[in-house]
């Protein structure tokens, strides 16, 4: 397989990364995972821990302590940080919640998040990707690859999209985020 050095780099890699849209670094760690309980964020202009809704973060903030609490884990605090931001026709936010619904074991509610967010953006890269691992994760390897085969066309070579969904592919399972 020609792709075989991407996937040994991705196997190394695969907790070093996280994805996010333009990104595929992972979050900084900030107060919302050292300091703030579950279902709370860091408002940095209050200094201190509040509820999504009441915070002044914004959309961009709030998508940032979605990627942070979702690395973390904390699936129920990106949850209620994904609730808080105003228009829940995103592709940031469909895509999350699809990424949410498939890592808590619901993939017909990912599923249609992630079809949702590709009817907005087709070129939605990380939808496809998430999408296509949690198509292998079900056994359905020829529309994971279809998927793969997207995310090359729509310009995604040498992505982590690509490298996340490829690896999933070559061993069976996805990258642990």
């Amino acid at each position: 397989m020609r792709l075989a050095p991407m996937f040994a780099f991705a196997v190394m890699a695969t907790p070093l990364w996280a994805a996010g849209f333009n990104d595929d670094t992972p979050p900084t760690p900030t107060e919302t995972t050292t300091v703030c309980a579950e279902g709370l964020v860091w408002d940095e202009e209050a200094k201190s821990c509040v509820a999504p809704k009441e915070s002044r973060l914004g959309d961009d903030g709030l998508y940032r302590a979605v990627r942070e609490l979702a690395y973390a884990g904390r699936y129920d605090g990106a949850k209620a940080a994904l609730a808080a931001m105003s228009d829940q026709t995103d592709t940031r936010v469909l895509t999350y919640r699809g990424f949410l619904a498939r890592k808590t074991g619901d993939f017909a509610a990912a599923e249609a998040f992630y079809t949702a967010a590709l009817a907005v953006d087709p070129d939605n890269l990380l939808a496809r990707s998430y999408y296509g691992q949690g198509l292998v994760e079900r056994g359905a390897y020829e529309a994971a690859r279809a998927e793969l085969s997207e995310i090359r066309r729509r310009g995604g070579r040498n992505t982590w999209a690509e490298a996340a969904l490829g690896l999933a592919l070559a061993s069976g399972t996805g990258p642990a985020y």
